[in-house]
Order: C-alpha cells, then sequence, then structure tokens
C-alpha cells in the first residue's frame, strides 16, 4: 500500500542518519519506517507521535515493547478493540478489531521530537489514510503533535481546532476527533494522565461509534 505506507522511505535524511546510527548500536532492532496497524478502513483510527526507540522502532510493531504500547493494547482489548491485551512482537496472535494504530510521523526521531519538517513530509501518509476513512469514523489524537498532524492533513485551519484532553472536534465527512494525552510513561508517572482518564476516553469513543 504505497500510498498509505511506504517502507522503504528515505525523505527526511536527519531520520535516516539517526536510523542508521541506532542500528549500528543495536543490530537487532527494526529501524526503519514502522507501518500502520489494522484495517485501512476500521471505525476508529489512533493516531500517536512517531516510534519509541525501545519499543516500535525495536519491534517494527506499533506500540509494541514500552510502556505506552501496554497500557493501549489492554485498553484496546478492554473496550473490545483487540483479540489479545498485550501486543509482544510482529509475529504474535495480535488481531485488532475495528481499529487501526498509526504515526504522524513514521520513523524514529532524535529525542523523540520530529521537526515541523519532517512532520510535514510524512503527512502526505496519514492524509492518505484519513482520505480513506469512511463516514463518521473516529480519529483518536495521543497528543497535541498528532493532533495538528491530523489537522494538517485534513487541510484545516490549526487555530478552528485546539487541542484539549477530552474535547471532541467534528471533522469534514463526520470524522470524530478525539483528544487525549499521550499515554506516554512520563505522562502516567507524573499524573497528567491517569488509566481511568485513558479508559473514560475510549468509553467516549466507544458511545460516538454507537451513536453513528
Amino acid at each position: 500500500m504505497p500510498r498509505y505506507f511506504n517502507a522503504k522511505c528515505r525523505s527526511c535524511s536527519r531520520l535516516v542518519a539517526y536510523l542508521q546510527q541506532t542500528k549500528k548500536i543495536y543490530p537487532e532492532y527494526h529501524c526503519a519506517p514502522v507501518a500502520p496497524l489494522g484495517d485501512l478502513r476500521a471505525g476508529l483510527v489512533i493516531v500517536g507521535l512517531a516510534p519509541g526507540k525501545h519499543g516500535a522502532n525495536r519491534s517494527g510493531r506499533v506500540f509494541t515493547g514500552d510502556y505506552a504500547g501496554v497500557l493501549l493494547y489492554n485498553t484496546l482489548y478492554k473496550y473490545g478493540f483487540s483479540n489479545q491485551p498485550k501486543s509482544v512482537s510482529r509475529d504474535d496472535a495480535l488481531e485488532l478489531k475495528n481499529c487501526r494504530i498509526t504515526n504522524a510521523v513514521k520513523c524514529l526521531p532524535p529525542d523523540n521530537k520530529p521537526s515541523l519538517e519532517e512532520i510535514k513530509i510524512c503527512n502526505r501518509f496519514l492524509r492518505a489514510e484519513i482520505r480513506a476513512l469512511q463516514f463518521g469514523a473516529v480519529l483518536l489524537a495521543l497528543g497535541h503533535i498528532a493532533h495538528s498532524a491530523i489537522v494538517r492533513a485534513c487541510e484545516l485551519r490549526q487555530s478552528a481546532y485546539t487541542f484539549k484532553h477530552g474535547a471532541v472536534h467534528v471533522l469534514p465527512n463526520n470524522i470524530r476527533l478525539v483528544d487525549c494525552y499521550h499515554c506516554s510513561r512520563y505522562n502516567i508517572q507524573t499524573g497528567r494522565l491517569k488509566k481511568r482518564q485513558f479508559e473514560a476516553i475510549f468509553a467516549k469513543i466507544v458511545k460516538l461509534m454507537n451513536a453513528n
């Protein structure tokens, strides 16, 4: 599916160099663009920031191998979006149900901070993914960067869609954008995002999807 993902993409020289550098240190790591997971026409699409260095960049599967993934996949299972509560590797038996997971930037950035130019370059893939969505689908933005990337991909004004945890924005084609703080270890440890708050977001999403 080259329009939605390119495993051989080398458009961002800084990211390519960082992946090569990381591969030398961790030769067993994936260290390449990380593909989205799940059905392109899913009713729920979760958008993260970028692969984590020792998570998706290691395993080759989105949100797999770090703390954020532990919480995310456990919650997906609890709300009926997957067949098991854990994602261990690309080769396990995990199957998403009416759900897709992708990232605003498909490659590992230094310090987990992609530049604005890198976000813009990678946005073409997210744009294609969003254009493939069915009427009334739900987009979950994990963090401000993911939120902004979605708004950019929809070619909308950023000022008209302010990120706020728990907010629901209506986009063209009746697509609902739900904002949530990223489920990172840092946000959980500092109390910015609690497990019950994260689960409340998914309860809200289920209601939105059932109301269609």
